[in-house]
């Protein structure tokens, strides 16, 4: 590694002096768990998506939020869930958690979203629930997910952890059709709230069972009896919860965070558009484009290897960390990991897309609080590499 330069981090939050002082303001107000901050978040978000019947549910990941959507819907042991092999194991890992199977497809090699053709080939009589993942922040086609779910009466279930503010048709994802679309606040996000996420519905009844569920099946919100004038003292558990509330700390950050995502979509966006102009010439495949008119959220930005180039994915991140510069793979799919291989006999070929992406991909730094500088190191170790002048 160069001793002239710092390492340049794969991603990095962007934490100004509001969010220091709001989260300063919340450790001396004396309530630091959830309580009016939260609150204000989620008022804050709901007032984001513009759309009044959306309920937005705060919580302490997307991985909860996942949770929470599915066991309001009454997923359980033998249903089955369908999601692509191509995703973090947390988008499974909650099917399991409820006793239900998942059923994994494979992804368009053009979009890197789930493949919706797969979908419907998918379906059996045991089949539930879809959950598309709008992968690195480019929206899956949800106009033929939410079609098919409708031909079939299945529930849909966005995960949209990367897709913030991601659009489709110049809807914002989380405004459409599905029964709740889960965000994710976690550091190397779009933005975030260290831990945390927020879980959006239209449905009234799905979002009071996420609430009660969120804070240990309680009937009534621990700040609201804390703070109650009155003796308030009493509570019933009305069923067997979990504990996946978001702290009024966590609250603070995203606050301010979501004040200047417009700002940090803009930053994401150049740095994408300066990687796209610089790379156009390389053997490399690009990362696809939103369709005109549409928002990319630019969580990743992911590089393919071409074929006819010598070096493999693996000696490339090395390179790159020879220069000093932090790479990721996104995702090792599913199908590779032994939990998931083992228990429904899964195989690369059953994947070829999917496995094919995984072998040549590489996540390069994109966040919002890398220089011009910085963006330009990229571009050059990249550059360099894959001309084979390094």
């Amino acid at each position: 590694m160069s001793s002239e330069l710092p390492f340049l981090p794969f991603a990095l939050p962007e934490i100004g002096e509001e969010e220091i002082a709001e989260v300063v303001d919340t450790l001396r107000s004396g309530w630091v768990t959830t309580g009016p901050k939260a609150k204000r978040f989620e008022a804050a978000f709901a007032e984001f998506l513009d759309e009044p019947q959306i309920e937005c549910i705060a919580v302490n990941s997307a991985t909860a939020g996942l949770h929470l959507a599915l066991e309001a819907l009454g997923i359980g042991p033998g249903d089955e869930v369908i999601t692509t092999t191509h995703t973090f194991t947390a988008t499974a890992e909650v099917v399991r958690y409820l006793g239900a199977d998942v059923k994994l497809v494979d992804i368009d090699p053009r979009t890197l979203n789930i493949d919706v053709a797969q979908i419907e080939a998918a379906i059996t009589p045991r089949t539930r629930a879809i959950v598309p993942v709008h992968y690195a922040g480019l929206a899956v086609d949800m106009i033929a997910v939410l079609d098919i779910a409708r031909k079939h009466g299945l529930r849909v279930v966005e995960d949209a952890a990367h897709a913030l503010p991601t659009t489709l048709e110049k809807e914002l994802i989380g405004t459409m059709g599905s029964d709740a679309t889960v965000f994710s606040f976690y550091a190397n996000k779009t933005m975030t709230t260290g831990e945390g996420g927020m879980l959006v519905t239209r449905n009234a009844e799905l979002a009071q069972r996420a609430r009660v569920m969120r804070l240990h099946g309680m009937n009534r919100d621990a700040f609201d009896r804390f703070t109650a004038k009155t003796p308030s003292w009493y509570y019933e558990i009305v069923a067997p919860g979990f504990k996946y509330n978001l702290t009024d700390i966590a609250a603070a950050l995203g606050l301010h965070q979501l004040k200047r995502l417009p700002a940090f979509q803009q930053r994401r966006e150049q740095i994408a558009e300066a990687y796209n102009r610089a790379f156009v010439d390389l053997p490399l495949l690009l990362p696809p484009q939103a369709p005109e008119g549409d928002v990319h959220s630019w969580h990743l930005y992911v590089l393919r290897l071409a074929d006819d180039l010598a070096i493999e994915r693996d000696a490339f991140i090395e390179r790159m960390y020879a220069k000093g510069i932090g790479c990721s793979v996104h995702y090792i799919p599913l199908h590779l990991h032994p939990y998931w291989r083992e228990r429904y006999g899964l195989t690369p070929e059953q994947f070829p897309h999917s496995q094919k992406a995984f072998e040549r991909m590489l996540s390069i730094p994109l966040y919002t609080a890398m220089t011009d500088a910085d963006v330009q190191r990229v571009i050059d170790a990249v550059r360099g590499i894959a001309l084979g002048e390094d």
